[in-house]
């Protein structure tokens, strides 16, 4: 199951590391225009996946800190991840929780900021992932906001996904 884990986590760095690459020529002033809809620009966007992932990462350590009696991931917390899956891939505009959104977005930034903010804590992520004990692997133990508990392989997943929604967002901006 490890394994298992790690692999998905490498597969969601993969996609992270295409997204940075394909922007790494982009003009910071590019990337930091609004959207012609009055959206969030390019940098917002990956702040606001940066956030996802801190936010996320902060909030797995401290729960397991505390030493917490979870339950194993069963048939309803895939069903879980299912549901959040398909809702990210449904074109309808979803507003986002108060900690991540447009309040806790750069106002401007520069590409390599974000770019060495998100590897760190992509970073940080391989390396707890890494060492996740044994015992906490079929656990539920991520909590996202809207659908509960899920597996670690059920947010890395919705973290893939999720990528994949902003990405389609960002090419928009881009007009690309």
């Amino acid at each position: 199951m490890k394994s298992k884990i790690q692999r998905s986590n490498l597969v969601y760095q993969q996609k992270v590391e295409q997204l940075l690459d394909e922007l790494a020529g982009t003009d910071d002033a590019v990337l930091n225009m609004s959207a012609i809809d009055g959206g969030w620009s390019t940098a917002q966007i990956m702040h606001h996946l940066i956030l996802v992932e801190e936010l996320s990462l902060a909030y797995v350590k401290k729960k397991l800190s505390f030493n917490p009696d979870l339950k194993p991931a069963g048939l309803d917390v895939v069903w879980r991840s299912v549901l959040l899956n398909v809702s990210l891939n449904v074109p309808i505009k979803m507003k986002a929780p108060a900690n991540i959104s447009d309040e806790k977005l750069p106002g401007f930034t520069t590409f390599a900021d974000s770019r060495r903010r998100w590897l760190a804590v992509r970073e940080e992520w391989t390396l707890f992932l890494t060492e996740l004990p044994g015992e906490l692997l079929d656990k539920a133990v991520y909590k996202h906001p809207l659908v509960g508990r899920l597996s670690w392989s059920g947010m890395l997943s919705f973290f893939g996904q999720h990528l994949k929604r902003h990405r389609r967002q960002i090419r928009r901006t881009l007009g690309k």
